[in-house]
């Protein structure tokens, strides 16, 4: 089917036509984006590893000079923005977008994943578990955000519900759950993980050891904290709020195993976080995650141009920034309405269900 075809599609109908064909249709439209570029590939390392080096060197400078550590906080700031991008060179690999050779991208994630404190094989087998399961409520718990029906969330016992409480707490889970994710969760393999993953885990913890150790020697143990320590914590959530906000919004999509659709999970339950070119560009368009759930091997320097040239992949309305911020409210999912709900709505029941 043409792409004049998915247009037409796309604008006579208020939602997606969920078909087998308009599936193929679709992924065969976005497909040609779906090309490793080592061009694109090598000037996204540049103007990315060569800034982030710089800066550490910056902060190196200006600690061990004795400058304000203010003046190191401040470098922290692009810093941390500069390893968030490269997570996502990282997330590529795991998806073999980002290089066209297989080799390549395993460098690359191993590389990378030391950089931010994942290991590659690990993670990447974790992740392609919630490519196949995003969406779906009897296929919960495998690298998504823990999420509570209403039904659920009633039903269970005080002390659960105040564990989920916590937990969805925006202090706690952008705040106190990124930093033991990546300094302490990520050290162990998960749940499921075979031989090769675990020695993967046990490469990237050596590897982090070797390089603590050696810019311990270098700087002083308490300088090298100094500066990876903020860098690593603000980066770390940002990326929780980022991988939050592209499945956690009031309108999102999720269904039971037996009405459940790859592709309204890819475009109804992922977002399309709309943000301002510079910080677009610090993600990795990221936030074009509906097309990235459609097709996931379409690497980051490619999602925005088949955005702009797949008229059907417009359809998604996009969530800006002062609206994302209502997510951190809504905590439940409510079967009945098929929205996302605050705790409070629940208390609103609570009362309705007394008086009736």
């Amino acid at each position: 089917m043409s792409e004049q075809f998915l247009s037409h599609k796309a604008s006579s109908s208020p939602g997606f036509v969920n078909t087998s064909t308009y599936r193929q249709d679709l992924i065969r439209a976005v497909s040609k984006y779906a090309r490793p570029d080592y061009r694109k590939a090598f000037w996204q390392i540049s103007n990315t590893f060569i800034p982030y080096l710089a800066l550490w060197g910056l902060m190196i400078f200006s600690t061990l000079q004795g400058y304000p550590y203010w003046v190191t906080l401040l470098l922290t700031v692009p810093a941390a923005g500069l390893l968030v991008r490269i997570f996502i060179f990282f997330h590529d690999s795991c998806h073999s977008a980002f290089f066209p050779s297989r080799k390549a991208n395993r460098i690359l994630g191993y590389i990378a994943g030391i950089m931010v404190f994942t290991a590659y094989e690990d993670w990447q087998r974790t992740h392609i578990i919630h490519h196949s399961a995003s969406g779906n409520l009897d296929r919960r718990g495998a690298g998504d955000i823990w999420t509570m029906t209403v039904e659920e969330y009633l039903a269970a016992s005080w002390l659960k519900r105040l564990a989920y409480r916590l937990f969805r707490n925006p202090l706690v889970l952008f705040g106190l759950i990124p930093i033991v994710l990546f300094l302490v969760v990520q050290r162990f393999p998960s749940l499921g993980a075979g031989k090769r993953e675990r020695y993967g885990v046990v490469f990237t913890n050596i590897a982090l050891a070797v390089l603590i150790i050696g810019m311990s020697l270098l700087l002083g143990f308490q300088n090298y904290l100094m500066i990876q320590l903020p860098i690593l914590l603000l980066a770390a959530c940002t990326g929780m709020w980022l991988f939050y906000i592209q499945h956690q919004y009031e309108d999102v999509y999720w269904a039971r195993e037996q009405n459940w659709d790859m592709t309204d999970a890819g475009l109804k339950g992922s977002s399309y976080y709309k943000l301002p070119k510079v910080l677009q560009w610090t993600v990795g368009n990221i936030g074009l995650h509906h097309i990235h759930h459609l097709r996931a091997n379409i690497p980051n320097y490619h999602l925005q141009r088949c955005h702009d040239e797949v008229p059907a992949l417009q359809t998604v309305k996009p969530l800006t920034f002062r609206k994302s911020l209502k997510s951190l409210w809504l905590n439940l999912w409510d079967e009945n309405r098929q929205i996302l709900v605050s705790f409070r709505s629940i208390k609103k029941l609570n009362r309705l269900q007394k008086t009736t």
